[in-house]
Formats: structure tokens, sequence, C-alpha cells
């Protein structure tokens, strides 16, 4: 008779499971991905806010012209955008954090306009089974343009493939402690290291630089701005710098509309002007991307020099920086064990980084009013 033991299955396991889907822009992965990635950008009624009879051919029009410049840019990236990757890691970073005897935890991405979609990561989502989901986007501040269209996509795919999972959202974290925290260490490492190197005598002016949005968007109710604001005011207040001289612009506009001001050539310009060396902070990013390593890295900083800046420095994204891995860690249980949250469009759970609304009543685009600003007639 065998003295072998039988095989015992094992036991399922006793761990809740938690599904974090990070949300974010996402990126073309081959130079034959820049054009379709801009056609869906460009014609989200998100972005472009007219009547799907207009916005259609508009978009595409303008992602036609813009394919060439973008292609370029990409071009110096490899052809890509390191965007995804970054994500993932920030994914793989966030599990090992959360996950503990008690919590499984799984990271899931979601890009708004190319791979992969909104509708394949909810697949995979539904394929694990989790017990429960938190919607995280990467966007520190919310805007109807990013995470408001994130998460309109989010809710129409569950609702259409009749995903009920409890379900909690992130909509905001734009002054949360530990984001500011992380941030302000990154900064000051940077801050220290260009310090040594500007020539003595040169001031250096810590300028936090945002995507911009076009003023109308803002005008409408939007609460982007406002909360870029207050992230700053959080960051240099995490700093503790005697007398920083510092500034706020915005990048990366693509319309000929009027849009967020100054402007980043603007700010670069008075740098030159009064003789004063920058350091860029990009303060709505939290990965590098094509906005980071090609218009900070190359394009403004041509200008700078053009410009007669007398010295130009960057600081880095957070990418998967651990004290902003726990920032985010930290953000999840806290809004796992939130209970004064509202409800969103689709009955989930949705808090801020302090539990309720942050916004001033005129920013009818903020999610805790219940509105649905992204809805566009055809």
């Amino acid at each position: 008779m065998s003295t072998t033991p039988e095989p015992v299955a094992p036991e399922p396991s006793s761990r809740r499971r938690l599904a974090v889907v990070l949300f974010n822009l996402g990126g073309p992965d081959s130079p034959e991905a820049v054009r379709p990635f801009l056609v869906n950008l460009f014609t989200d009624p998100a972005i472009l806010r007219l009547p799907t009879i207009i916005r259609e051919p508009l978009g595409r029009f303008i992602a036609a012209r813009r394919t060439k410049p973008a292609a370029e840019n990409y071009a110096i990236l490899g052809g890509k955008s390191p965007l995804l990757e970054l994500t993932q890691e920030q994914g793989r970073a966030l599990e090992a954090t959360l996950s503990d005897e008690t919590l499984e935890a799984r990271c899931f991405v979601a890009m708004r306009y190319w791979h992969p979609f909104t509708d394949a990561a909810l697949r995979d989502v539904m394929v694990w089974e989790p017990d429960e989901v938190v919607l995280l986007p990467l966007y520190p501040q919310f805007s109807t343009t990013t995470t408001g269209s994130s998460l309109n996509a989010w809710h129409e795919a569950a609702a259409k493939a009749g995903f009920s999972v409890p379900t909690s959202t992130l909509c905001c974290w734009h002054s949360d402690e530990g984001f500011a925290a992380a941030t302000a260490a990154i900064t000051r490492r940077a801050w220290d290291e260009a310090r040594a190197a500007v020539p003595a005598g040169v001031k250096l002016r810590l300028l936090f630089s945002a995507h911009g949005l076009p003023e109308k968007i803002v005008k409408a109710g939007d609460p982007y701005q406002w909360q870029v604001e207050r992230s700053v005011a959080a960051v240099v207040e995490a700093l503790a710098i005697p007398g920083l001289d510092h500034a706020l612009c915005y990048q990366s506009r693509v319309t000929p509309q009027k849009w967020l001001g100054p402007s980043a050539e603007e700010e670069i310009a008075r740098a030159g002007a009064e003789g004063v060396a920058l350091l860029i902070c990009p303060i709505a990013f939290v990965s590098e991307h094509s906005e980071t390593l090609v218009e900070l890295d190359v394009e403004y900083k041509e200008l700078a020099h053009q410009k007669g800046v007398p010295g130009y420095f960057r600081v880095p994204a957070q990418n998967s920086d651990m004290a902003f891995i726990g920032a985010l860690s930290a953000l999840v249980r806290k809004l796992r064990g939130e209970t004064r949250g509202s409800r969103d469009a689709a009955g989930g759970k949705l808090c801020s980084f302090a539990g309720g609304r942050q916004c001033p009543k005129a920013h009818l685009g903020c999610p805790h009013t219940g509105a649905q600003p992204l809805r566009v007639a055809a």
C-alpha cells in the first residue's frame, strides 16, 4: 500500500479581492498608432465640445494636422509613449503595498485613448472576479476632460456588461498630504541640485507647469484650475523653503482658442528677461511621457536657451517613487473606509482625498454636484 498522502485540494482563499483600476490618458505604442490615438483624443466629446456632426470631422482634421509633429516627438522617445509601462510599474508597486494577509489587491490599467482601453480593462477585472473595485485616476486634479471622461467611459462599459460589483471612486487628490509630501521631497532634491549648478548671484525660480485647458471649459464650471492651484500651494507648504520664488504656468496648448495662462512660453520669456534660472515641476503629471520628456526637456529647454534663461532644470515625475506609491496606497485604504462620500453617476461611492466635496460652489463640473457636463447633443 502506498504511503504517499492523497493530494488535498487547496482551500479557497479567505482574502478579499480588491481590483484597483488605474485611469490614465494613454499613448501610441508604435509610429502607426500616433494618428488613431490623436483621432480618439480629439473626437472625445469631453475634449471637443461640439455636436457629433461637427466634432467628428473637425476632430479628425485636427488629428491629421497634428500627426506629423506628434510623430516627430514620439520618435525622440523611440517611436512610442512610455506611459503604459510606467503605469503598469506603478500598478505592481501599488499591489505590493496594498496586499496583506486579509486582502489580495490587483491593479488594472484603463487608458482613455489607446490600448488597453476601458472595455478591455473591465473584461480583465470581470475575469478576475473581485469582491470590490476602486477607481483611481492618475490625475491628481479632477477635470471633466480627464477623470470625468474616464469615469464616463467606465460607467458606460460597466452598464453595458452588467457589471455591478461594489465600486468606490476617488475623484481627486490635489492637496492630499501624502501626495504633497512625496512631490515636495522629489522637488527638494531637484532644487538642491539645481541650486548647486546655478552660477553665483543668479536667482532660481520654481515654475510649476500643468497641462493647459481651454478657458471656456473652466468658465463653464470645470474645477481643474482651482485644484491645480491647491496642489501648488500644498507642495510649496511642504517644501518650506524660506522666500521661495515660485510661479504656475500651463503648457501644451493645441487649439487657437484662449487657454489658461500664463503659458509656459510666457513664463520662460519672463525668466529670461529677469535673468532668473528655472526649475520646472510638472504638477499635474505623475508619470513621464511626451509632455515631460519632449515638451519640457527638449522644446522648452531650447526656448529657455533662446530667451537667455541662465539655467534650466526639471523635477522628475513621480513614476514609482515609493513615497508617492505609499500616498496612493493610503488614499485607497482611506477610500475603502470612507463613509461620508456622495454617490457617483453609477451609484458607487464617490470621495475626494478629504472625503467630501472640495470644490467651491461655482465649479459645477465637480462630480459631487451630480451634474453630467460631458453629455453633448448628437
